[in-house]
């Protein structure tokens, strides 16, 4: 055998696909999907946080490009992966992907780089919701608690709603998704219609624009913002008509994400001029806010600080699903304890997943507590910033594994969906890792050292992955 999982039946091109029989059980359609990696995508978080750094660090009036940028690349990206999503049906998504293309030793350390993207960006949002929450808790005149007393109370919600079926969780980020989307359109449409703060201009579309300041800043933001993207095949087999739900599915994702936060950002940018902005954001942090109140009304402001919350909190269910599923896979692969593979007898899920994901989640963010490190500009930046790079290679390497996936097999001769697609998609998300590299000191507050440690954590999850593969080939005597 050349695998590590146990036999599993073939496909007509004899290549091993996933067990037919896995436990998860759901009946989520393209839309509860789109709204799981949407959710992940946290609209007013990315709005309301992100915008304003990169309005006044990055690339200025040019950010909402920057999305665009992003955008454009996933797409690209994503017709490779969606052609790949009919043939390999398994909760481990990009992990299973680059095992089913470029052999187990190459897929684990994929696996190991999935486990750190994921469990990095959960560790950063908790950090930030536990000090929204608490902000927003004093401003409503109620206790003066530590941040982290509120991240670990919402770990205690999510891991209750992770526990359940991915149904659940759906309808619950449905809800929220609804309203984030709602309050930011809402202010983009007062804004536009109010002809912004010295008439509407399409400059932050052009290409000067975006070259100017730090384009690679917003480029990291934009980025981040897209983290969870691959959730439309990690609950593939929770899905009705998972070959016809994914690609629906990722391709609606990456063009409401996009595109939103592309239309969002640019209605911000005319709320103060594309000439004046800059200056705005490095005077006013909470310019977003600022906005609000001025185009609409304070209390639509006061609305959306407690949304931003809620915004938080769906990000937390989306990437706590998406760990579970992911160590769900691994286990049933033999590569993680076989109790991880454990499904919920009522609800179908991968329970044992989602209580040892609130076991890691509470053991990282309580570490940042009692080394009484800042929740924002430590456990977020820091944690932000490695999940980025992380997620970028393992999307790179998902995309060379979909290329050597049907260089193999005769099942799909579609060259652009198969070969060009693919390898533009590849050269595109190494560009963005460049872009993400030069400036990653910046998003961990210019420190050299650490920027150096967060990047070696990255190459040790991944050389560990394959590592611990070829231990267990050695092991079991596999050749």
């Amino acid at each position: 055998m050349s695998e590590l999982a146990p036999p599993a039946p073939s496909t007509s091109d004899g290549a091993p696909e996933a067990p037919p029989s896995s436990g998860l059980r759901g009946t989520i359609g393209v839309v509860g999907i789109v709204f799981l990696v949407v959710a992940a995508a946290a609209p007013l978080t990315a709005i309301g946080g992100a915008l304003p750094v990169m309005l006044a660090i990055g690339n200025g009036a040019g950010s909402p490009t920057a999305y665009l940028v992003v955008a454009v690349v996933l797409l690209v990206f994503s017709v490779g992966y969606a052609a790949m999503s009919r043939h390999v049906v398994d909760a481990g998504a990009f992990y299973a992907y680059v095992t089913r293309g470029l052999g187990v030793p190459v897929g684990l350390g994929a696996g190991g780089l999935a486990l750190l993207t994921y469990t990095a960006v959960l560790a950063a949002v908790y950090g930030l919701a536990g000090a929204t929450a608490q902000g927003l808790v004093l401003q409503l005149g109620g206790p003066e608690l530590p941040w982290w007393v509120w991240s670990f109370v919402l770990m205690a919600a999510v891991g209750t709603l992770g526990y359940r079926n991915v149904d659940v969780g759906a309808k619950v980020l449905g809800v929220v998704l609804t309203l984030e989307i709602g309050v930011i359109a809402v202010v983009a449409v007062a804004v536009i219609a109010q002809g912004g703060a010295d008439g509407l201009d399409l400059v932050p579309f052009t290409p000067t624009a975006f070259f100017s300041g730090a384009p690679g800043i917003s480029v990291m933001f934009a980025v981040a913002s897209f983290i969870g993207f691959e959730a439309t095949a990690i609950y593939a087999e929770e899905a009705r008509e998972p070959r016809r739900t994914v690609p629906i599915a990722t391709y609606t994702a990456v063009l409401l994400i996009g595109g939103f936060y592309a239309i969002a950002s640019w209605a911000f940018v005319q709320a103060f001029g594309s000439g004046d902005v800059v200056a705005a954001a490095l005077a006013d942090p909470d310019l977003i806010f600022t906005a609000t109140a001025a185009y609409v009304h304070p209390v639509l402001a006061d609305v959306m600080i407690v949304l931003l919350l809620s915004s938080l909190f769906a990000a937390l269910l989306a990437f706590h699903n998406a760990i579970s599923r992911y160590l769900f896979s691994l286990s049933r692969r033999g590569v993680m304890p076989a109790a991880l593979h454990r499904t919920h007898p009522r609800h179908g899920s991968p329970y044992v997943g989602s209580l040892a994901q609130t076991g890691s989640a509470v053991v990282v963010v309580g570490a940042f507590a009692v080394a009484g490190a800042d929740p924002v500009l430590q456990l977020f930046t820091w944690m932000s910033g490695l999940a980025t790079v992380s997620v970028l290679l393992l999307m790179a390497l998902t995309s060379v594994s979909v290329i050597a996936f049907f260089a193999r097999r005769d099942v799909d001769r579609r060259v652009w969906h198969t070969r060009v697609a693919p390898a533009l998609g590849t050269v595109g998300l190494l560009g963005l890792l460049g872009l993400v590299l030069a400036n990653f000191t910046t998003l961990i507050d210019g420190s050299g050292a650490l920027a150096a440690v967060l990047l070696l954590v990255i190459a040790v999850a991944f050389a560990g992955g394959v590592v611990a593969a070829y231990v267990r080939r050695a092991r079991d005597g596999v050749r």
